[in-house]
């Protein structure tokens, strides 16, 4: 028979014997003192967060306003031929909020972007 361990927070009552339609096998009940509940999401694994600093910013900001003038001329090409693609709004509508960068300059041209993609949307019921 195997014995409890000790210098846990848990305390073993032996079960009642208990004898069910499966054999006469019956687990012990367990009581254990609240625990602190666990870290989930990105703090649960802070070596596996992304290192976002001031260079990374400027990246994921210069990456997202370029794929915003894309979206707003690749609409501005589908408005003049006729032809309106509401994926392309929603594209545009996930791209128009995100990081703006560490640098001031930068942050306010990605604002500019940001604005004329909210308005486009606004404009088109987006």
């Amino acid at each position: 028979m195997l014995s409890p361990i000790r210098g846990t927070q848990t305390s073993h009552r032996p079960a009642p014997a208990r004898r069910g339609a499966g054999g006469g096998f019956a687990l012990p009940e367990l009581t254990a003192a609240p625990a602190a509940a666990p870290a989930s999401g990105a703090a649960a694994l802070p070596g596996l967060q992304p290192p976002w600093g001031p260079a990374e910013r400027d990246a994921a900001a210069h990456r997202r306003g370029s794929a915003v003038l894309r979206e707003l001329q690749a609409l501005q090409l589908a408005f003049l031929s006729g032809g309106m693609e509401p994926e392309r709004l929603a594209r545009l509508a996930a791209l128009a909020e995100g990081e703006a960068g560490a640098d001031p300059g930068l942050r306010e041209i990605i604002g500019q972007i940001s604005l004329r993609a909210r308005i486009e949307l606004a404009r088109r019921g987006g």
